[in-house]
Order: C-alpha cells, then sequence, then structure tokens
C-alpha cells in the first residue's frame, strides 16, 4: 500500500488568531487566573473545587506524566498564555521551556514576562527546529487543530503522524510527552456543527482516538490514557458561569454580538461532551528507540 500524503493540514495562524486573538483581556475576564483555556482536572470527590485548583491539578497531571521535574529543556507545543511554561520553571525545576502557539497575541503575552527561561514562539510544529533534544514534551488542546474538515480518516492519520515522528525525532532515548486532545466521541465528522467550524474554530477538525492510535503506532508506547469527556462538561460551564458574571465588563469590552457569540459557543459545547459526542482524552506516551519499519 502506498503511503498516504496528507493535504495542508491544520489551522493557519489567521484562523488561530480569529479566535484567541479577540483580545488577552477579554479571555482574562472568565478564564481564571491560571489563562488555561482547555479542560481542567476536576476531583469527582470535591463538588465544590474551584475552577483555578481544576486548571491547576491539570497543569500538575502533564507536568507530571510528561516527567519533566529536573530536566534541561522541555516543549510545550500550543503553550497558550504560558502557565504551563511557568509551573515548569518555578516548581519542577526545569532549566528551560521553549512554546509554540499560532497565536500573535498570546506569544506577546508570555514574552512580556520577565522569566527568562521561558520562550514562546510564533511557530507551527512542523516549522520547529530545536538546536538539542528535548527531554519532555507537553501538548495541551492543539492537536485537535492538525486537521481540517473534508480531510479524510488515512489524510488524517497522515498529518497525525507527521506529528509524532517530528515528536519522536525531538525527544531524548525514551523521553516522555504528555498530551490532551478532544476528539469524536458518539458523533461522526457530518455531525461537527457549522456554527463552530466557521465562526469559532476554522480550519479545524478533531480527531478519533483510532487515528491518534494509528499516528503515533511504533513511534511511541501509550502508557496511560483516560477520557475525561465530563470534566471539559464541567469546565466549560464554569466559564459560561464567569462570563455571564461578568458580562458587561465583556460587552463594554468586544460588545454585544461577540459576547452572544461566546456564549451560544459555550453552551453548545457542554452540551456535546454531556451527551458523549465529544470526548476529551488525556494521553501518557512513551518514545520507542527503535521503532519497527513497515514492512
Amino acid at each position: 500500500m502506498s503511503e498516504v500524503i496528507a493535504p495542508e493540514s491544520g489551522s493557519s495562524i489567521d484562523a488561530i488568531e480569529n479566535h484567541y486573538g479577540t483580545g488577552n483581556d477579554y479571555f482574562a475576564l472568565w478564564l481564571g487566573k491560571t489563562m488555561a483555556y482547555s479542560c481542567a482536572l476536576w476531583d469527582d470527590n470535591n463538588p465544590d473545587q474551584s475552577l483555578d485548583d481544576a486548571q491547576l491539578a491539570k497543569i500538575i497531571h502533564h507536568c507530571d506524566e510528561s516527567h519533566a521535574r529536573n530536566s534541561q529543556r522541555v516543549l510545550d507545543i500550543g503553550c497558550g498564555w504560558g502557565g504551563v511554561m511557568q509551573h515548569l520553571v518555578d516548581h519542577y525545576n526545569v532549566k528551560s521551556v521553549t512554546g509554540l502557539t499560532l497565536s500573535e497575541s498570546q506569544k506577546d503575552w508570555v514574552n512580556n514576562g520577565t522569566e527568562k527561561r521561558i520562550e514562546s514562539r510564533l511557530e507551527s510544529w512542523k516549522d520547529h527546529q530545536p538546536d538539542a533534544p528535548y527531554d519532555a514534551i507537553i501538548s495541551i488542546g492543539a492537536f485537535e487543530h492538525f486537521a481540517k474538515l473534508g480531510m479524510s480518516s488515512e489524510e488524517k492519520i497522515a498529518a497525525y503522524r507527521e506529528f509524532f515522528l517530528k515528536c519522536h525525532a525531538w525527544l531524548g532515548s525514551r523521553g516522555w510527552m504528555s498530551l490532551q486532545t478532544v476528539a469524536y466521541g458518539n458523533s461522526l465528522t457530518e455531525d461537527f456543527d457549522e456554527f463552530i467550524s466557521s465562526e469559532i474554530f476554522q480550519e479545524t477538525d478533531t480527531p478519533k482516538l483510532h487515528e491518534i492510535a494509528a499516528g503515533c503506532e511504533r513511534l511511541f508506547e501509550v502508557v496511560r490514557l483516560r477520557n475525561d469527556r465530563d470534566h471539559y462538561r464541567r469546565t466549560l460551564r464554569m466559564w459560561y458561569t464567569n462570563l455571564r458574571a461578568r458580562r458587561d465588563d465583556a460587552v463594554r469590552m468586544k460588545g454585544e454580538e461577540e459576547v452572544k457569540r461566546f456564549e451560544r459557543y459555550l453552551r453548545l459545547m457542554a452540551y456535546m461532551f454531556e451527551v458523549g459526542g465529544l470526548d476529551l482524552h488525556r494521553i501518557t506516551l512513551r518514545k520507542i528507540d527503535q521503532p519497527k519499519s513497515s514492512a
């Protein structure tokens, strides 16, 4: 069988900035202190847990699962506003963290800080060329932007394979990677909501679990996998509650129509996770140093 080559895949800088460029101050109104724009990690036995504590638990989870403690160099793919990177240097004795983002507003937010051990780059993983291996890789909430609607499953797997091949090359021997991504659950590609695809996350399609597995096969050992879809429902509900609580500020900042658009998006996404249309996978991966080649 001939190798499938993916077409130009994933979200462009313009598509990413269309959403994340809405404004750092706007997102700060409702994301919480960590500025984490991905699913938190909730304690199911603590109904009173705060969003900030659940987001910190998520950050700690990925720092631990990637075995990043005392590392010289860590890569954060899809670094957002830098919460994971800051935690790595403050609490895990990491000497240097490089973050990749396609949002200029996020890059500027991170690099305007005073922490010299952190660098955010306006750069795709496809273009990244490190000058030395990394000890650990973390990627939270970026993987779902690596494919576009309209790509076949084979093309998506080829795009994911390219990503995992690069991560494999960048990691040192038996290096660890912690990955978090939204994925299709009990839904199909044709169920992808038109409002979300046209007005919220353009040039994006989420993976199916078997496509992730095929992409990393014989490159990474899947050590742990957990599906926390209800954690994302709860996270989205908290974001919605926070936005409603500061709605007057949000409207003054971005206007009524923009706030309505985000309210609709947060409600719709929460519903998709509640009914199982979408899953939330946290995957712990370990590099296979000498992968077997295909026959």
